[in-house]
């Protein structure tokens, strides 16, 4: 599976952005998918996951509540509606594949992208 994430940008506090993860290759409806992202000078985070069949999501504290994953598994898409930024939200989001294990854990995704950068400013 390759993977590759879109729909980043520079916003200001309080607006939105979609992000888009785009996949090529077999099974795609078979692996959960998560995004994850890495502010300056921190290590990689969990921010959001949605399972195969879309039926069940999972959120970071930090996003639950601003942030929305879904998916569309005839167009081989995943998205991350992101409302209400902050500042804090800064960070370089990746999206990645995985079959099973803790879906907030990197270890568990086999395939990831190339990230999309966010930049919020206050």
């Amino acid at each position: 599976v390759q993977l590759q994430a879109s729909g980043g940008g520079l916003v200001q506090a309080g607006g939105s952005l979609r992000l888009s993860c785009a996949a090529s290759g077999r099974d795609f409806s078979s692996y959960g998918m998560g995004w994850f992202r890495q502010a300056p000078g921190k290590e990689r985070e969990f921010a959001a996951h949605i399972s195969w069949g879309g039926g069940s999501t999972l959120y970071a504290d930090s996003v639950r509540g601003r942030f929305t994953i879904y998916r569309d598994n005839a167009e081989n898409m995943v998205y991350l509606q992101m409302n209400s930024l902050k500042p804090e939200d800064t960070a370089v989001y990746y999206c990645a594949a995985r079959i099973g294990g803790p879906p907030n854990k990197m270890t568990t995704y086999e395939y990831w992208g190339a990230g999309t950068q966010v930049t919020v400013s206050s």
